[in-house]
Protein backbone atom coordinates (compact mmCIF):
# COMPACT_ATOMS: atom_id res chain seq x y z
CA UNK A 1 0.00 0.00 0.00
CA UNK A 2 1.33 3.44 -0.92
CA UNK A 3 2.26 5.73 1.96
CA UNK A 4 -0.21 8.47 2.82
CA UNK A 5 1.54 11.80 2.24
CA UNK A 6 0.19 14.69 4.32
CA UNK A 7 -0.71 17.86 2.38
CA UNK A 8 1.32 21.01 2.87
CA UNK A 9 -0.03 23.33 5.55
CA UNK A 10 -1.65 26.37 3.88
CA UNK A 11 -0.46 29.94 4.23
CA UNK A 12 -2.60 32.96 5.04
CA UNK A 13 -0.85 34.67 2.11
CA UNK A 14 -3.61 33.32 -0.14
CA UNK A 15 -5.64 36.37 0.97
CA UNK A 16 -4.84 39.78 -0.49
CA UNK A 17 -2.75 42.32 1.38
CA UNK A 18 -4.59 45.20 3.04
CA UNK A 19 -7.82 43.26 3.36
CA UNK A 20 -8.47 44.71 6.82
CA UNK A 21 -6.80 48.11 6.48
CA UNK A 22 -8.31 50.59 8.94
CA UNK A 23 -10.03 47.87 10.97
CA UNK A 24 -9.58 46.95 14.63
CA UNK A 25 -9.72 43.50 16.22
CA UNK A 26 -10.52 42.79 19.89
CA UNK A 27 -9.44 39.28 20.90
CA UNK A 28 -9.79 37.56 24.26
CA UNK A 29 -7.22 34.82 24.78
CA UNK A 30 -5.04 36.46 22.13
CA UNK A 31 -1.83 36.21 24.11
CA UNK A 32 -1.12 32.60 23.16
CA UNK A 33 -2.03 29.55 21.11
CA UNK A 34 -4.75 29.48 18.49
CA UNK A 35 -6.10 32.94 19.30
CA UNK A 36 -2.65 34.51 19.00
CA UNK A 37 -2.32 32.97 15.53
CA UNK A 38 -5.79 34.23 14.60
CA UNK A 39 -4.83 37.72 15.76
CA UNK A 40 -1.56 37.67 13.84
CA UNK A 41 -3.34 36.64 10.65
CA UNK A 42 -5.86 39.48 10.89
CA UNK A 43 -3.07 41.96 11.68
CA UNK A 44 -0.95 40.74 8.76
CA UNK A 45 -3.83 41.72 6.53
CA UNK A 46 -4.09 45.26 7.82
CA UNK A 47 -5.87 45.46 11.18
CA UNK A 48 -4.65 46.83 14.48
CA UNK A 49 -5.57 44.73 17.51
CA UNK A 50 -6.14 44.50 21.22
CA UNK A 51 -5.33 41.21 22.92
CA UNK A 52 -6.93 40.45 26.28
CA UNK A 53 -5.85 38.05 29.01
CA UNK A 54 -5.08 37.69 32.70
CA UNK A 55 -1.28 37.51 32.55
CA UNK A 56 0.06 40.97 31.73
CA UNK A 57 3.66 39.85 31.21
CA UNK A 58 2.65 37.29 28.59
CA UNK A 59 0.26 39.76 26.96
CA UNK A 60 2.89 42.46 26.76
CA UNK A 61 5.44 40.09 25.24
CA UNK A 62 2.90 38.72 22.75
CA UNK A 63 1.75 42.21 21.76
CA UNK A 64 5.34 43.22 21.03
CA UNK A 65 5.89 40.06 18.97
CA UNK A 66 2.69 40.58 17.00
CA UNK A 67 3.47 44.22 16.28
CA UNK A 68 7.01 43.39 15.13
CA UNK A 69 5.83 40.52 12.93
CA UNK A 70 3.03 42.46 11.24
CA UNK A 71 3.99 46.12 11.30
CA UNK A 72 0.67 46.94 12.97
CA UNK A 73 -0.21 48.15 16.44
CA UNK A 74 -1.18 45.68 19.15
CA UNK A 75 -2.49 46.81 22.53
CA UNK A 76 -2.20 44.45 25.54
CA UNK A 77 -5.20 44.82 27.85
CA UNK A 78 -5.15 42.85 31.09
CA UNK A 79 -8.58 41.53 32.06
CA UNK A 80 -10.28 38.45 33.46
CA UNK A 81 -13.23 37.76 31.17
CA UNK A 82 -15.20 36.48 34.15
CA UNK A 83 -15.35 40.06 35.45
CA UNK A 84 -17.64 42.29 33.33
CA UNK A 85 -16.01 45.50 34.58
CA UNK A 86 -12.55 44.36 33.58
CA UNK A 87 -13.78 43.50 30.08
CA UNK A 88 -15.51 46.89 29.77
CA UNK A 89 -12.27 48.55 30.85
CA UNK A 90 -10.34 46.65 28.16
CA UNK A 91 -12.89 47.81 25.59
CA UNK A 92 -12.57 51.40 26.81
CA UNK A 93 -8.78 51.22 26.40
CA UNK A 94 -9.26 49.92 22.88
CA UNK A 95 -11.61 52.76 21.93
CA UNK A 96 -9.27 55.31 23.49
CA UNK A 97 -6.38 53.88 21.47
CA UNK A 98 -7.97 53.02 18.15
CA UNK A 99 -11.40 54.68 18.16
CA UNK A 100 -13.36 51.65 16.98
CA UNK A 101 -13.87 47.88 17.13
CA UNK A 102 -14.75 46.01 13.94
CA UNK A 103 -14.01 42.39 14.75
CA UNK A 104 -14.21 40.39 17.97
CA UNK A 105 -12.75 36.98 18.70
CA UNK A 106 -14.14 35.39 21.86
CA UNK A 107 -11.39 32.92 22.58
CA UNK A 108 -10.63 32.85 26.30
CA UNK A 109 -11.06 29.26 27.51
CA UNK A 110 -10.03 26.65 30.04
CA UNK A 111 -9.84 22.88 29.88
CA UNK A 112 -8.44 19.79 31.55
CA UNK A 113 -9.24 16.08 31.64
CA UNK A 114 -11.58 14.95 34.43
CA UNK A 115 -14.36 12.37 34.73
CA UNK A 116 -17.67 13.45 36.27
CA UNK A 117 -16.86 11.45 39.38
CA UNK A 118 -13.60 13.33 39.85
CA UNK A 119 -14.67 16.81 38.76
CA UNK A 120 -15.48 19.22 41.56
CA UNK A 121 -18.39 21.62 41.41
CA UNK A 122 -15.88 24.46 41.46
CA UNK A 123 -13.92 22.96 38.55
CA UNK A 124 -17.09 22.72 36.47
CA UNK A 125 -18.09 26.27 37.44
CA UNK A 126 -14.69 27.71 36.59
CA UNK A 127 -14.69 26.40 33.02
CA UNK A 128 -18.27 27.55 32.43
CA UNK A 129 -17.45 30.98 33.85
CA UNK A 130 -14.42 31.41 31.58
CA UNK A 131 -15.89 29.97 28.37
CA UNK A 132 -19.59 30.81 28.63
CA UNK A 133 -19.83 33.83 30.92
CA UNK A 134 -16.58 35.17 29.46
CA UNK A 135 -18.06 35.04 25.98
CA UNK A 136 -21.25 36.74 27.13
CA UNK A 137 -19.31 39.45 28.98
CA UNK A 138 -17.22 40.09 25.88
CA UNK A 139 -20.30 40.36 23.67
CA UNK A 140 -21.98 42.80 26.06
CA UNK A 141 -18.92 45.02 26.34
CA UNK A 142 -18.14 45.19 22.62
CA UNK A 143 -21.60 45.11 21.02
CA UNK A 144 -22.27 48.88 20.79
CA UNK A 145 -18.98 49.34 18.94
CA UNK A 146 -19.45 46.34 16.66
CA UNK A 147 -22.93 47.61 15.82
CA UNK A 148 -21.47 51.00 14.95
CA UNK A 149 -18.93 49.43 12.59
CA UNK A 150 -21.34 46.76 11.29
CA UNK A 151 -18.71 44.27 12.26
CA UNK A 152 -18.45 40.60 13.06
CA UNK A 153 -17.88 38.08 15.86
CA UNK A 154 -16.03 34.78 15.85
CA UNK A 155 -16.40 32.50 18.86
CA UNK A 156 -13.78 29.79 19.34
CA UNK A 157 -15.60 26.61 20.30
CA UNK A 158 -14.88 22.87 20.03
CA UNK A 159 -16.34 19.64 18.65
CA UNK A 160 -16.38 17.76 21.96
CA UNK A 161 -20.09 18.28 22.65
CA UNK A 162 -21.21 16.87 19.30
CA UNK A 163 -21.06 13.49 21.03
CA UNK A 164 -20.69 12.37 24.61
CA UNK A 165 -16.94 12.82 25.12
CA UNK A 166 -15.51 11.19 28.27
CA UNK A 167 -13.66 13.48 30.68
CA UNK A 168 -15.09 16.60 29.03
CA UNK A 169 -18.46 17.32 30.64
CA UNK A 170 -17.39 20.80 31.77
CA UNK A 171 -16.10 21.94 28.38
CA UNK A 172 -18.91 20.21 26.50
CA UNK A 173 -21.49 22.15 28.49
CA UNK A 174 -19.60 25.43 28.19
CA UNK A 175 -18.97 25.22 24.44
CA UNK A 176 -22.52 24.07 23.65
CA UNK A 177 -23.66 27.28 25.32
CA UNK A 178 -21.18 29.32 23.27
CA UNK A 179 -22.56 27.82 20.05
CA UNK A 180 -26.10 28.70 21.13
CA UNK A 181 -25.16 32.26 22.05
CA UNK A 182 -23.56 32.83 18.67
CA UNK A 183 -26.71 31.68 16.88
CA UNK A 184 -28.92 34.02 18.92
CA UNK A 185 -26.46 36.88 18.43
CA UNK A 186 -26.59 36.33 14.67
CA UNK A 187 -30.40 36.44 14.68
CA UNK A 188 -30.82 39.43 17.00
CA UNK A 189 -27.97 41.53 15.64
CA UNK A 190 -28.22 40.67 11.96
CA UNK A 191 -30.70 43.50 11.34
CA UNK A 192 -28.12 45.86 12.87
CA UNK A 193 -25.51 44.70 10.35
CA UNK A 194 -23.62 42.40 12.73
CA UNK A 195 -22.58 38.84 11.89
CA UNK A 196 -21.67 36.07 14.33
CA UNK A 197 -20.09 32.70 13.61
CA UNK A 198 -18.27 29.90 15.42
CA UNK A 199 -14.98 28.26 14.56
CA UNK A 200 -14.68 24.80 16.14
CA UNK A 201 -11.10 23.56 15.84
CA UNK A 202 -10.18 19.93 16.06
CA UNK A 203 -6.78 18.93 17.45
CA UNK A 204 -4.23 21.64 16.61
CA UNK A 205 -0.54 20.77 16.95
CA UNK A 206 1.80 22.52 19.36
CA UNK A 207 -0.93 24.21 21.38
CA UNK A 208 -1.58 24.09 25.10
CA UNK A 209 -4.90 22.35 24.50
CA UNK A 210 -3.30 19.59 22.45
CA UNK A 211 -0.51 19.06 24.97
CA UNK A 212 -3.05 18.68 27.78
CA UNK A 213 -5.70 16.64 26.01
CA UNK A 214 -3.94 14.38 23.52
CA UNK A 215 -2.82 11.46 25.65
CA UNK A 216 -0.39 8.60 25.16
CA UNK A 217 -1.47 6.00 22.58
CA UNK A 218 -4.09 8.36 21.16
CA UNK A 219 -4.15 8.20 17.38
CA UNK A 220 -5.25 11.21 15.34
CA UNK A 221 -6.23 9.91 11.92
CA UNK A 222 -8.06 12.76 10.21
CA UNK A 223 -9.17 12.19 6.62
CA UNK A 224 -7.01 15.19 5.65
CA UNK A 225 -3.97 13.10 6.60
CA UNK A 226 -2.47 15.29 9.30
CA UNK A 227 -3.12 17.01 12.59
CA UNK A 228 -4.24 20.64 12.37
CA UNK A 229 -2.03 23.72 12.33
CA UNK A 230 -2.86 27.11 13.81
CA UNK A 231 -2.74 28.51 10.27
CA UNK A 232 -5.74 26.36 9.38
CA UNK A 233 -7.78 28.25 11.99
CA UNK A 234 -6.20 31.55 10.95
CA UNK A 235 -7.34 31.05 7.36
CA UNK A 236 -10.90 30.36 8.48
CA UNK A 237 -10.73 33.53 10.58
CA UNK A 238 -9.68 35.75 7.69
CA UNK A 239 -12.41 34.30 5.49
CA UNK A 240 -15.18 34.77 8.06
CA UNK A 241 -14.21 38.37 8.80
CA UNK A 242 -13.81 39.22 5.11
CA UNK A 243 -16.42 40.45 2.67
CA UNK A 244 -16.36 37.03 1.04
CA UNK A 245 -18.39 35.77 4.05
CA UNK A 246 -20.88 38.66 4.05
CA UNK A 247 -23.84 36.27 3.75
CA UNK A 248 -22.53 33.76 6.30
CA UNK A 249 -23.85 34.20 9.84
CA UNK A 250 -25.08 31.96 12.63
CA UNK A 251 -22.89 29.12 11.38
CA UNK A 252 -20.40 26.72 12.96
CA UNK A 253 -17.28 26.14 10.86
CA UNK A 254 -15.47 22.97 11.94
CA UNK A 255 -11.72 23.07 11.22
CA UNK A 256 -10.56 19.51 11.84
CA UNK A 257 -9.61 17.94 8.50
CA UNK A 258 -12.78 15.84 8.56
CA UNK A 259 -11.84 14.13 11.82
CA UNK A 260 -15.27 14.46 13.43
CA UNK A 261 -16.69 12.07 10.82
CA UNK A 262 -14.36 9.28 11.95
CA UNK A 263 -13.77 10.17 15.59
CA UNK A 264 -13.84 7.43 18.19
CA UNK A 265 -13.28 7.76 21.93
CA UNK A 266 -10.03 9.61 22.52
CA UNK A 267 -9.49 7.94 25.88
CA UNK A 268 -9.55 4.14 26.45
CA UNK A 269 -13.20 3.18 26.79
CA UNK A 270 -14.62 1.83 29.06
CA UNK A 271 -11.38 1.52 31.08
CA UNK A 272 -11.09 5.27 31.59
CA UNK A 273 -14.53 5.50 33.23
CA UNK A 274 -14.55 2.18 35.07
CA UNK A 275 -11.14 2.75 36.64
CA UNK A 276 -10.31 6.47 36.39
CA UNK A 277 -7.45 6.27 38.89
CA UNK A 278 -5.41 3.78 36.88
CA UNK A 279 -6.07 5.60 33.62
CA UNK A 280 -5.13 9.01 34.98
CA UNK A 281 -1.96 7.60 36.49
CA UNK A 282 -0.91 6.38 33.05
CA UNK A 283 -1.70 9.59 31.19
CA UNK A 284 1.18 11.31 29.48
CA UNK A 285 1.09 14.26 27.07
CA UNK A 286 1.50 13.17 23.48
CA UNK A 287 2.15 16.48 21.74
Amino acid sequence: MAAYVAPVVPSTAVFKDGLFDGKVLFCTGGGSGICKAMTEAVMRHGANATIVGRKLDRLTASAAELAKATGRECLPAQADVRDPKQVHDAVAKTIAKFGRIDYVICGAAGNFLAPISGLSENGFKTVVEIDTFGTYNTIKATLPHVRASKGSYIHVSATLHYRGTPYQIHVSAAKAAVDAMSAVLAVEEGPHGVRSNVIAPGAIANTEGASRLMVKNTEYAAPAGRIGDVLDVANATIFLFSGAAAFISGQIIVVDGGYEHVRSSWVPYPQSVLDPASFQASMKPRL
